[in-house]
């Protein structure tokens, strides 16, 4: 059994420090690196690449709305056509400092609202996956059980990782509630045997009690969320007791 962990890096701009990269890129198999628009900045993304090839973690642009004082997490009105653009300007701009040092694109996750508003809007969906492809027909797309990224992306043909989080609250349909608040870190074990019992045993609890179906091809956990570096270990440690071989989606999707 294998499964991905990813984490939201190159997410600081100018002189604000957002996130714990170097020490989280220490035991992640993916990176999903901001573009500019919701943070990061020129500088910060040829950081954050070298930091993953250092590591050797794969990477995968992280694209979100044009939003940097909302960090990307308001909901805006966009067209699709006008979503296509910012998502390849996104891309490409990341895909350029690759190209610098001799790497290449594993995946795309788009970031925050713009995330969440694909996963249930087909029309956006499409969107954001007819761009990705214009990029390269064999890009990875990170999305939630049960949304229209998923349904759609496989009725293209596009190759998709399941998504699942470990700092935040799952619902029954195996989506995930957009706040910052998550599961309260009260036990780094306990949180560490969730993961392992999403990618075992594929279920979830959510906040009400009910138990949510979950395929999770990668876990996320923000960089930005109080005692993550602790986290992440734990989770390490969880998954190799259990006999469960972490790496990047690209070896086994």
């Amino acid at each position: 059994m294998k499964v991905d962990l990813n984490c939201d890096m190159g997410e600081s701009f100018g002189l604000y420090q957002i996130g714990n990269d170097e020490e989280m890129m220490k035991y992640i198999s993916s990176a999903n690196i901001a573009c500019g628009f919701h943070g990061g900045d020129p500088h910060v993304m040829n950081q954050t690449v070298q930091l993953a090839k250092k590591y050797g973690v794969a990477i995968g642009a992280h694209p979100g709305f044009p939003d940097l004082m909302g960090f990307g997490r308001r909901y805006m009105s966009c067209t699709p056509e006008e979503v296509k653009d910012y998502v390849v300007y996104q891309m490409g701009a990341l895909k350029g400092f690759l190209e610098r040092h001799g790497l290449e694109l594993q995946h795309c996750k788009p970031h925050g609202a713009l995330y969440m508003m694909a996963m249930s809007d087909e029309k956006l969906a499409r969107a954001i996956l007819e761009s990705i492809a214009g990029v390269s027909e064999k890009m990875i797309v990170f999305a939630l059980n049960n949304s229209a990224v998923a349904h759609v992306g496989e009725e293209m043909g596009i190759p998709i990782a399941y998504e699942v989080y470990a700092d935040r609250e799952h619902t029954v349909d195996g989506s995930i509630i957009l706040t910052r608040t998550g599961p309260t870190i009260q036990s780094y074990e306990d949180m560490a045997r969730r993961v392992v019992r999403m990618v075992e045993e594929k279920k979830v609890f959510t906040p009400d009690g009910e138990e949510g179906d979950v395929e999770a091809h990668t876990v996320c956990i923000h960089g930005d969320t109080v005692g993550a570096p602790k986290l992440i270990k734990q989770i390490r440690i969880a998954l190799e007791v259990a006999g469960i071989t972490v790496g990047p989606v690209r070896e086994f999707l």
